[in-house]
């Protein structure tokens, strides 16, 4: 069995630059996964095999004429089909671009990540045009778990998520409107984080609810995961939304967490409609952390409400030429719901975006007593391939209408968010929910490499 998988991306950049072991046979290892377990679990559409090869030479040979090819020197990365990258289609997991013309530059993502000396492997997929939470694409196919295939990855980002638990690539990049990183990072058993808005660039990214959009990575390790963070994060132009603070490096100072953070675990909305695993999951990582129960986000289902009214109207709006001229080329599930979201009255849309400023200030008095928040991330574990409904308390209720319930009011308002995967007794994956206040990503961080350290979460490869 190859080792490549189980090492660190820290490792790897190491063991690259020490000669130990070169670029190029760290990215074949990762190629040869995804062509051997990629045809189950569908979670690439562009494999970049030949310019993977060659990117990976290219840090060999600097290596070897003692140039530093950067701290990610030879990682392999995946990333969302909806991030530009260079000479490969932008489909956002849309049938109608699949004609579109290739990418003429990298996102500014992808181009931070190359120049810290990553390697993109593959383009992921995705629900199309990120609208939804299980990657079921009508036109891709669905992305399934490799911790059990007759289940799903969860969605929008489910594709980098699947390869990212299948040891196909140390990181994998993903989106987050709704709840599109942390899903998925829960269904698969791996860490996401959604940053602060505004934090990392969303330049060369599909967009999909401008008001709303996240980028962010997603990791086995917290390690991997702060690596890939401060390589991503820090002002820049070609965002406007991402021009308001510097970075704030957090990789190296993750021992610093001194214990006197002050925890609260959400209850209320946030412990209402979730199954025994998800509740669980939580109550665990608040024994642990001595966090105060029951604390209140007064109003956090309007939230939810809210985002749902803004993404809808926005989405439609964005595609609204596309839904005229064409709308058989969509999926019919996310043709539906982009048409309701178009013919949403303005007055609607005007009071979501209005109620944004009264529950930010909710939020903010919450921090004035606690550091970090927690949540589940998920009602329930990953969805079965066909499950419908989720039967909890004896309530059926819609399961894809339903996933998103804890992720929703946190992006709303932009909140830093950490998603990760619990040890529990179940036979699969559950995340949970680190919520930190606007820009405070290194408390999230520190709280995450103390759990990872008490071996609480963890996430191993799955398969």
């Amino acid at each position: 069995m190859s080792p490549y998988p189980g090492l660190s991306a820290a490792k790897i950049a190491a063991g690259v630059k020490q000669r130990e072991f070169g670029a190029v046979e760290v990215v074949s290892d990762a190629l040869d996964r995804i062509e051997r377990l990629d045809g189950t679990i569908n979670s690439c559409t562009d494999v970049l095999g030949e310019n993977a090869l060659a990117a990976a030479s290219a840090i060999d040979a600097a290596v070897a004429q003692g140039r530093d090819p950067g701290p990610m020197a030879g990682v392999p990365v995946v990333v969302k089909n909806l991030f530009d990258v260079e000479g490969v289609v932008t489909l956002a997991g849309a049938r109608l671009r699949n004609d579109a013309p290739p990418a003429r530059q990298d996102s500014t993502a992808v181009q931070r990540l190359r120049d810290a000396g990553a390697v993109i492997v593959a383009a992921t997929n995705m629900d199309e045009f990120a609208y939804g939470f299980t990657t079921e694409n009508d036109f891709f196919g669905a992305t399934l778990n490799p911790h059990d295939t007759s289940r799903l990855a969860g969605g929008s980002s489910g594709g980098s998520a699947a390869a990212v638990a299948a040891g196909m690539a140390h990181i994998g990049m993903g989106s987050d409107t709704n709840g599109s990183i942390r899903v998925p990072a829960s269904f698969s058993g791996i860490y996401g984080l959604k940053p602060t808005f505004g934090r990392i660039s969303r330049a060369g990214t599909f967009p999909f609810v401008a008001s709303l959009d996240h980028v962010g990575p997603m990791a086995r390790s917290v390690d991997d995961l702060a690596l890939a963070y401060d390589v991503l994060q820090g002002p820049d132009p070609r965002d406007p939304a991402c021009s308001l603070r510097p970075a704030d490096p957090v990789h190296g100072v993750l021992a610093n967490d001194e214990g006197n953070l002050r925890i609260g675990v959400l209850g209320g909305w946030f412990h209402r409609d979730a199954e025994n695993l998800a509740l669980e999951a939580v109550d665990l990582i608040g024994d642990f952390l001595g966090a105060d129960t029951g604390v209140e986000l007064e109003h956090a289902g309007i939230a939810r409400f809210a985002a749902f009214a803004i993404t809808a109207a926005e989405g439609g709006n964005l595609h609204l030429d596309d839904l005229r001229r064409n709308p058989g080329a969509f999926d019919p599930a996310t043709r539906d719901r982009l048409l309701a979201g178009a013919l949403l009255p303005a007055s609607v849309v005007i009071q979501a975006q209005r109620f944004r400023s009264r529950f930010r200030e909710i939020v903010r008095r919450v921090f004035e007593t606690y550091d970090v928040l927690l949540a589940p991330a998920t009602p329930c574990a990953a969805l079965a391939k066909d499950q419908q409904t989720l039967n909890i308390g004896g309530v059926e209720m819609p399961a894809r209408a339903h996933i998103g319930i804890y992720t929703q009011p946190l992006s709303y308002i932009g909140l830093p968010v950490i998603t990760a995967p619990v040890v529990t007794g179940g036979n699969l994956p559950m995340g949970v929910q680190l919520i930190g206040a606007p820009w405070a990503e290194r408390k999230i961080f520190q709280i995450a490499a103390r759990l990872e350290a008490a071996g609480l979460v963890r996430a191993p490869v799955a398969g």
